[in-house]
Protein backbone atom coordinates (compact mmCIF):
# COMPACT_ATOMS: atom_id res chain seq x y z
CA UNK A 1 0.00 0.00 0.00
CA UNK A 2 2.75 2.25 0.90
CA UNK A 3 4.60 1.67 -1.72
CA UNK A 4 1.88 2.24 -4.09
CA UNK A 5 0.92 5.83 -2.59
CA UNK A 6 4.72 6.84 -2.86
CA UNK A 7 5.38 5.80 -6.82
CA UNK A 8 3.63 9.08 -7.73
CA UNK A 9 5.24 10.91 -5.08
CA UNK A 10 7.52 14.18 -5.79
CA UNK A 11 9.03 14.25 -2.72
CA UNK A 12 11.97 11.46 -2.99
CA UNK A 13 13.11 11.71 0.61
CA UNK A 14 9.84 10.99 2.00
CA UNK A 15 9.12 8.39 -0.31
CA UNK A 16 12.26 6.93 0.50
CA UNK A 17 11.56 7.10 4.52
CA UNK A 18 8.06 5.56 4.28
CA UNK A 19 8.96 3.11 2.08
CA UNK A 20 12.02 1.81 4.32
CA UNK A 21 9.94 2.17 7.34
CA UNK A 22 7.13 0.05 6.01
CA UNK A 23 9.51 -2.17 5.02
CA UNK A 24 10.87 -2.21 8.24
CA UNK A 25 7.79 -3.18 10.09
CA UNK A 26 7.25 -6.39 8.03
CA UNK A 27 10.87 -7.11 8.52
CA UNK A 28 11.62 -6.95 12.19
CA UNK A 29 8.47 -9.04 12.81
CA UNK A 30 10.12 -12.33 10.22
CA UNK A 31 13.66 -11.57 12.32
CA UNK A 32 12.90 -11.72 15.79
CA UNK A 33 9.89 -14.68 14.77
CA UNK A 34 13.31 -16.18 13.84
CA UNK A 35 14.72 -15.80 17.23
CA UNK A 36 15.36 -18.21 19.83
CA UNK A 37 13.46 -16.68 22.37
CA UNK A 38 10.70 -14.59 23.51
CA UNK A 39 12.71 -11.84 24.96
CA UNK A 40 14.25 -11.13 21.39
CA UNK A 41 11.39 -11.45 19.71
CA UNK A 42 9.73 -9.01 22.18
CA UNK A 43 12.62 -6.62 21.27
CA UNK A 44 12.06 -6.82 17.30
CA UNK A 45 8.30 -6.64 18.03
CA UNK A 46 9.41 -3.57 19.37
CA UNK A 47 11.35 -2.44 16.92
CA UNK A 48 8.59 -2.87 14.35
CA UNK A 49 6.44 -0.92 16.86
CA UNK A 50 8.23 1.91 16.28
CA UNK A 51 8.79 1.67 12.32
CA UNK A 52 4.78 1.72 12.82
CA UNK A 53 4.78 5.10 14.76
CA UNK A 54 7.31 6.54 12.54
CA UNK A 55 4.99 6.12 9.30
CA UNK A 56 2.16 7.00 10.98
CA UNK A 57 4.39 10.50 11.17
CA UNK A 58 5.79 10.62 7.84
CA UNK A 59 1.84 9.90 6.37
CA UNK A 60 0.72 13.26 8.89
CA UNK A 61 3.83 15.23 7.13
CA UNK A 62 2.37 13.83 4.27
CA UNK A 63 -1.01 15.01 4.00
CA UNK A 64 0.27 18.90 5.05
CA UNK A 65 2.88 19.03 2.27
CA UNK A 66 0.93 16.79 -0.76
CA UNK A 67 -2.43 18.10 -0.13
CA UNK A 68 -3.65 15.82 -2.92
CA UNK A 69 -2.55 12.52 -1.00
CA UNK A 70 -4.73 13.77 1.95
CA UNK A 71 -7.04 10.75 2.11
CA UNK A 72 -4.82 7.51 1.41
CA UNK A 73 -2.64 8.95 3.51
CA UNK A 74 -5.18 9.09 6.29
CA UNK A 75 -6.65 5.53 5.31
CA UNK A 76 -3.36 4.60 5.79
CA UNK A 77 -2.78 5.78 9.26
CA UNK A 78 -5.74 4.33 10.32
CA UNK A 79 -4.12 0.95 9.56
CA UNK A 80 -0.84 1.52 10.95
CA UNK A 81 -2.72 2.15 14.17
CA UNK A 82 -4.46 -1.46 13.76
CA UNK A 83 -1.09 -2.51 13.11
CA UNK A 84 0.34 -0.56 15.96
CA UNK A 85 -2.61 -2.15 17.93
CA UNK A 86 -1.82 -5.80 16.84
CA UNK A 87 2.00 -5.59 17.77
CA UNK A 88 1.94 -4.41 21.06
CA UNK A 89 -0.86 -7.24 21.71
CA UNK A 90 1.63 -9.50 20.59
CA UNK A 91 4.40 -8.24 22.75
CA UNK A 92 1.75 -8.50 25.92
CA UNK A 93 1.37 -11.85 25.38
CA UNK A 94 5.43 -12.71 25.16
CA UNK A 95 5.84 -11.48 28.43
Amino acid sequence: MVLKLTKDLKNFSLADQMNRAAVSIASNIAEGAERNSNKDFNRFIAIAAGSAAELHTQLEILKRVEGSFEKDAEDLQVFCKEVSAMLWSLRKSLD
